[in-house]
């Protein structure tokens, strides 16, 4: 299988087991004539189920399948669908149906996947009539290489309407969310209702957009400037210039003493030549 349509099928599978609760091993309903087509072609039908859905398989096959393979007293295909589960229809004896319709009778009951079947059939007929039933997922053969079908309108629609109730019903509800029997058309009604628009009441102002009240500073600020009053402004000085009037100061005692001192030995010789 190429990586591309591997990881296509994957997602299908995704949407399944979310959508409509498939849990592994997936129950497969096999038909008679995919069961003598993998007879003719030396296909492994067991193995290319299991690779195809990327899981653990349960093959199945009903009862009114094992009467039309025994019409065709073809050993090996009866040998291969003996290996299988056997499904009990209830169409067994007088009441044998088609294989057609009796996998449909099992498959849509009310609208709905129940058991929540993987249909693989070579009937172009019942392919057709179960892609009107949401949640079954369908396979077949295409020259010796088997084919999941990519989901189906129906399904999709189901699962978008799956989807969009959660959105209304919320995150924290368990409830919510899981494909219940006959609750896939009650999705769509609720996610129709969440359309209309509900009234709201008034909102609060923005926190950020008010005033913010004053403080009792600014109300002492305001009082001051109008009585006019005016704070006297002190002056720093810096220490550079108060140590530089401290030595001046010094400089200007040192002088005085010298200029006192001359003068003093000034008088002591001039009267000394008087006499």
């Amino acid at each position: 299988m190429r990586q591309k349509r591997a990881k296509s099928y994957r997602k299908q599978m995704l949407v399944y087991q979310h959508t409509f609760r498939f849990r592994e091993p997936y129950q497969v309903i096999i038909d008679d004539a995919l069961v003598l087509e993998c007879d003719r072609s030396s296909f492994d039908l067991a193995k290319g189920l299991s690779r195809t859905l990327q899981a653990e398989i349960k093959p199945m096959i009903t009862q009114c399948c094992m009467q039309a393979l025994y019409e065709t007293k073809n050993q090996s295909a009866i040998q291969l669908a003996q290996t299988f589960e056997r499904r009990k229809c209830g169409h067994f004896g007088p009441n044998t149906k088609p294989p057609h319709e009796c996998i449909k009778s099992i498959v849509d009951i009310n609208g709905t996947n129940k058991h929540r079947y993987v249909v693989a059939s070579e009937n172009d007929r019942l392919r057709f009539s179960l892609r009107k039933v949401p949640g079954v997922p369908l396979v077949h053969m295409k020259r010796s290489v088997m084919i999941m079908e990519p989901l189906s309108i129906t399904s999709a629609r189901a699962s978008t309407a799956l989807e969009k109730s959660k959105l209304v019903g919320g995150l924290n509800n368990i409830k919510v969310g899981t494909a219940k029997d006959g609750e896939l058309a009650k999705a769509e009604e609720q996610a129709n209702a969440s359309q209309i628009k509900k009234k709201r009441g008034p909102k609060e102002p923005n926190p950020l957009s008010i005033k913010k009240k004053k403080s009792a500073q600014t109300g002492n600020k305001d009082e001051s400037q109008e009585t006019g009053e005016k704070k006297k402004r002190r002056r720093k000085h810096k220490k550079s210039t108060e140590d530089g009037e401290e030595h001046d100061e010094k400089k200007e005692s040192v002088s005085t003493k010298d200029d006192n001192a001359n003068n003093e030995s000034h008088d002591e010789n001039m009267s000394d030549a008087s006499d």
